[in-house]
């Protein structure tokens, strides 16, 4: 929206803030999953000894968590890592629309280049 000739502050809305950090949260969880994922192919059984990898898990564990809970007891340990990255990918989705929902409620310019 123009205010005065110029653009209006998109991160004046908090709702739009806070789905805008949630999301960076969401993408950083997700990344740390992809990169521990390569690193454990990358490593091969060393895998656990890598500083990198132990830190992409101390970033991931959260999701890791989540998705412990979510899923049902029969799901095995070792696909945890990827129902945690489709719930991240669902939640990044669902934040995308929220963000552009927001956005046309409040008639504010947050895709514009």
């Amino acid at each position: 929206m123009k205010v005065a000739g110029r653009l209006e502050p998109v991160m004046s809305d908090p709702l739009l803030l806070l789905i805008v950090i949630l999301k960076a949260l969401v993408e950083v969880a997700a990344l740390s999953l992809l990169a521990q994922g390569v690193l454990r192919i990358l490593a091969g059984r060393n895998f656990q000894q890598n500083f990198a990898y132990r830190l992409f898990q101390v970033i991931a564990s959260p999701a890791i968590s989540l998705a412990r809970w979510v899923s049902p007891s029969f799901i095995a340990q070792q696909y945890l890592g990827l129902v945690a990255l489709l719930l991240l990918f669902w939640m990044w989705l669902a934040l995308i629309y929220a963000k552009a929902y927001v956005c046309h409620a409040h008639q504010l310019s947050c895709f514009s280049a």
